[in-house]
């Protein structure tokens, strides 16, 4: 067989790159041929997914301390992570955070510094944020207003397809908001509403995606940006479709397999690809939820291994796993 390796990183425990791989291994110890397509959803791990950094811009980090983020440019096409600038990483986690005072300022700057560099095509995967300002920081970085993005294309890849209001609520406490705080910053968004649509014209809360990354999706789509699902993005600049095209079987993977790894995720981005070009799938996942086994063919590395194992050892036990499989 010919089988593509598409999966996504394992959060904390190994790259999109190392999982890929680890699945190459398997497939070629079984006897069979392997592309390797490494996937990401817009969240951590684009910019990885999409050829790696080639640049480096001193930018305001998220809690306003100057941060060196990496990006890419290549030919007119430069590719930003959020999480390089204003990511929860760089504030010291959920713990040390501030979730009222976290800023996409630096976004702005970097995207100011791609255009300057020459982009006409920017895109801008946004998981991983420390932020819930509804991409204030990042607008007023850019001059505050939309002239600044005239002639660039700038295409923001989300993961979640959340709406700008909503963006506190759903993911503030995991940033280390306080409920008090995610009635605040929900306020915040709600006030914001109002400003871009009198700034810009653009009412960002019927966005869908618009409240990807606190909010900072809908704060760029306020001034030119378009929204997407990551996924699509990644796997039209990657080429999955047409490895997929000759292939036999994929195989995908993400640490943990539940109902949002169908709703704009690796995995379920995979298994549609899959079943258009009639091709098999098999996943392989640090943990599986009940809920959704049987919507994909998949190992779970914990039940296989053991959960200490399986994160200490993640691609070791998928390549033991699956070369199990496929002999």
């Amino acid at each position: 067989m010919h089988i593509v390796a598409a999966p996504d990183k394992f959060k904390g425990t190994a790259s999109a790159q190392e999982v890929s791989a680890a699945i190459a291994s398997a497939v070629e110890a079984a006897g069979h041929t392997c592309t390797q397509v490494p996937m990401a959803d817009g969240g951590e791990g684009t910019l990885a997914a999409l050829g790696g950094a080639n640049r480096s811009t001193l930018v305001t980090g998220p809690l306003g301390e100057p941060v060196t983020a990496e990006w890419r440019y290549d030919r007119g096409t430069a590719i930003l992570e959020m999480a390089q600038s204003s990511g929860l990483v760089l504030a010291g986690g959920n713990e040390q955070n501030n979730p009222l005072a976290a800023t996409t300022a630096g976004v702005g700057e970097l995207i100011r510094e791609a255009i300057d560099e020459g982009a006409t095509r920017i895109i801008i995967g946004v998981g991983g944020s420390a932020t819930t300002d509804g991409g204030l920081g990042a607008v007023e970085a850019l001059g505050g207003s939309a002239d600044q993005l005239q002639g660039v294309n700038v295409i923001v890849a989300c993961d979640v397809r959340t709406r700008f209001v909503d963006a506190a609520t759903v993911f503030a406490p995991q940033k280390g908001a306080s409920p008090a705080q995610v009635s605040m910053l929900t306020r915040r968004l709600t006030m914001l509403v109002d400003d871009y649509r009198t700034r810009f014209g653009v009412d960002v809360s019927q966005l869908e995606r618009s409240g990807a990354a606190g909010g900072l999706a809908g704060g760029l789509a306020a001034v030119g940006a378009t929204l997407v699902d990551g996924f699509d993005i990644v796997a039209e600049i990657a080429g999955l479709q047409k490895a997929l095209a000759n292939a036999d079987m994929v195989i995908t993977g993400e640490g943990l397999l539940d109902d949002e790894s169908f709703n704009g995720k690796v995995i379920g981005g995979v298994a549609s690809l899959a079943a258009d070009h009639d091709v098999a799938i098999l996943a392989v996942a640090g943990q599986i939820v009940d809920d959704v086994r049987g919507r994909v063919d998949a190992i779970s590395l914990t039940e296989e291994f053991g959960l200490e194992t399986a994160l200490s050892e993640t691609t070791a036990c998928i390549t033991n796993a699956l070369t199990t499989r496929l002999n």
